[in-house]
């Protein structure tokens, strides 16, 4: 039988496995394999998930983690340091350890294991490890555990959107403002209106101006 070497890692890379092989990635990330594996395949955009997304879905992990450990499915260490690195993520930290594009296949498979991850690593940290150890805590065993990410991805989104309505009915509002200054700006401007792409009744443009903050208006306050 031919003797295998190990190979070490370059300086400043730590090696991972998976069921696809061998990847270095930088020793001092907090992601792993599956991460890295994802910026490769799904290069898309060049765009970051949305802060908001982020802090939702450490929210949801988190949940996830206290209901565990208190069914005794995690051990009450390992349980405190996943709640705690969540903790720390839905406060804004490690953000840039989140590098996945928003634009991926799998359905937020990827996302998923972006979060896994870095919420392993800084749990791991907080127990005397460093980036990287699984075997202190896992990123599917142990943070990802009774998960689907058919059920944190969509949950993750909703929580997001509810932290941000206050935000878009400000915006809203604006919009609607500034309509309604235009319907009164042009409310002695006419035109002809249109109806199937012909020409209908005359009408004024400030009219049109107002229907528009109309529509606007209701969405606001659905």
């Amino acid at each position: 039988m031919r003797h295998m070497t190990k190979i070490a890692p370059a300086p400043g890379f730590r090696l991972e496995r998976d069921a696809l092989g061998e990847l270095e990635v930088p020793a001092h990330a907090y992601y792993g394999i599956h991460t890295l594996r994802a910026v490769r395949n799904f290069p898309f955009s060049g765009y970051r998930l949305h802060p908001a997304f982020i802090r939702a879905f450490a929210l949801v992990k988190r949940a996830c983690a206290q209901t565990n450990a208190l069914l005794g499915h995690l051990s009450g260490e390992r349980g405190q340091a996943i709640d705690a690195a969540c903790a720390e993520i839905a406060a804004g930290a490690l953000h840039d350890q989140i590098v996945v594009d928003p634009f991926q296949g799998g359905a937020g498979t990827s996302t998923n294991m972006n979060l896994n991850e870095v919420i392993a690593s800084r749990a791991a940290e907080l127990l005397g490890g460093e980036q990287g150890d699984w075997e202190r805590v896992h990123p599917i065993l142990h943070v990802n555990m009774h998960q689907s990410t058919n059920d944190v991805y969509p949950t993750a989104l909703r929580v997001a959107v509810l932290t941000v309505l206050s935000d878009l009915e400000i915006a809203v509002a604006a919009l609607q403002e500034s309509l309604q200054r235009k319907e009164t700006e042009f409310r002695d401007v006419v035109k002809p209106g249109r109806t199937e792409l012909m020409d209908a009744v005359p009408m004024t443009l400030g009219m049109s101006f107002g229907a528009f903050a109309d529509g606007v208006a209701r969405d606001r306050w659905r």
